[in-house]
């Protein structure tokens, strides 16, 4: 292979890696639970901290990126994830199980804030979708392996393989990148401490506040947390404006198609990313299958989706993004419509055929939107806005699951649901009621993702050159 192709090899690893502890924790959770012996509410943050650290550092990784060296960062975050992934798959309680996967999303933090500028640097503007095509298989190949691999792992060898497969991975592509991925564009610039520390604040204030939500509920306390991490934003735009070096750059989101590529990006995450969860509790729940065999049903969509990403990145290369990213939400949108409309006795054949409609809207999405993303993007940011990218996307991906939670629960109670998706509680005679609940979860993401359509179809075109 030629050094682009293996630097492009490499974010694919890396994305793999994101993907495959993504959905290979959620099948574990019942083992983990058993294990380690503690609660519902102290391991679900396994999941949340993940998220929650991701989002308040992406930003700021990318941004630094930026002015170090997006190869350093990039294969930093590599090393700094491996390691974290061997204290998670050690942990003798659940606190230090917590604590390891707060060092693995600083690491996958690195790895998401400079992968898309990475694979910006490396390939002109008529070719990235292709690109973004291949690193969308590598997310879902990813998804697919965790479904797999985190059913045999966790049934046969045990949980905490989940964590150390992925040591050799990050082995092989730190030895690579190291080797082929070079720094471009390094910016000499101040760091803006005092804007990160503002940033990071509101951040924290606001996803940490919405975690507790999916937790416990609505209570003062997390609304006074959100309320006051928003307003927080205010006086960092303020203060922003005024800076030589921000941390975010406000002029470039005069861009049209970046501002609103940016906002279709959070939107469908919001919207999208929940659906995987609340199907499992539907399957679970309210059809009695296993966690694995609730998953397996959801591998065909992830497999199409594999297949076409990179088909799909080509044509968006080709007519540029809107049309594409436009028609994959559409796509998702119909597949949650279905979905809204599951009953107790749905064929599983149904199930199986959305899925798919949904993995083809991703694959459509996905690349074309990123691709017009990093080519409205200034060069000299490319670290920071890949940052924002997906500092929006994982703040979308948390509020999902808040959304999906918290609407899915309201007919049953709150320990109840999460019993359910942990596979150690039959709904029984509450089935009806808690499909009423899923139903509407469906209702609020088909919301959410029409304004994302509309976004997206109001773009405008975008730029299909370099600019500096």
């Amino acid at each position: 292979m030629d050094r682009v192709s293996i630097i492009t090899f490499v974010v694919v690893l890396g994305t793999m890696m994101a993907a495959i502890d993504s959905t290979i924790v959620i099948l574990a959770l019942p083992v983990m639970l058993q294990c380690l012996h503690t609660d519902l509410l102290t391991l679900i943050w396994v999941i949340l901290v993940y998220l929650l650290t991701a989002a308040v550092l992406t930003t700021q990784l990318g941004r630094l990126g930026d002015r170090l060296g997006r190869g350093k960062i990039y294969n930093l975050g590599f090393l700094i994830f491996t390691v974290g992934s061997a204290f998670c798959g050690v942990s003798p309680n659940a606190s230090f199980l917590i604590s390891s996967r707060t060092i693995q999303a600083v690491g996958a933090s690195m790895l998401q804030a400079n992968s898309g500028a990475i694979i910006a640097d490396n390939y002109p503007p008529n070719r990235r979708g292709k690109a973004y095509g291949y690193t969308s298989i590598g997310w879902n190949v990813g998804a697919i392996l965790g479904i797999i691999l985190g059913g045999i792992l966790t049934t046969f060898v045990g949980w905490r393989y989940i964590f150390y497969i992925n040591v050799p991975i990050g082995i092989i592509a730190i030895i690579l990148g190291l080797r082929e991925i070079r720094d471009s564009r390094i910016v000499h610039a101040k760091f803006d401490i005092f804007g990160v520390l503002i940033l990071a604040s509101s951040l924290i204030l606001i996803t940490y506040g919405a975690a507790e939500v999916a937790g416990v509920g609505i209570t003062p306390f997390n609304l006074f947390l959100i309320i006051t991490g928003i307003i927080l934003l205010f006086p960092f735009y303020l203060i922003e404006k005024r800076q030589p070096f921000p941390v975010i750059d406000f002029k470039v989101f005069r861009n049209r198609v970046l501002t609103a590529s940016l906002l279709a990006s959070f939107l469908q995450s919001a919207g999208y990313l929940a659906t995987a969860f609340i199907l499992i509790m539907y399957l679970q729940g309210i059809r009695g299958l296993t966690p694995f065999n609730a998953s397996l049903l959801l591998v065909p969509g992830y497999v199409l989706a594999s297949m076409v990403g990179p088909i799909t990145g080509r044509l968006s290369d080709k007519i540029g993004a809107r049309i594409p990213a436009t028609v994959g939400i559409g796509l998702m949108i119909i597949a949650a419509f279905i979905y809204s409309n599951l009953t107790l006795t749905t064929p599983y054949y149904v199930i199986v055929v959305t899925s798919i409609i949904g993995g083809l809207g991703s694959s459509f999405f996905y690349p074309a939107n990123n691709s017009a993303i990093m080519s409205n993007a200034p060069r000299s940011i490319y670290g920071g806005i890949s940052g924002i990218m997906r500092t929006l996307a994982n703040i979308g991906i948390l509020i999902s699951y808040v959304i999906a939670i918290s609407i899915a629960s309201l007919s049953i109670p709150r320990y109840v649901a999460f019993e359910v998706f942990l596979g150690t509680y039959s709904l029984g005679g509450l089935s009806s009621k808690f499909l009423i609940g899923i139903h509407s979860a469906f209702y609020a993401s088909i919301v959410i993702l029409s304004i994302a359509l509309v976004l997206s179809a109001i773009r405008g075109k975008e730029e299909r050159s370099y600019i500096s």
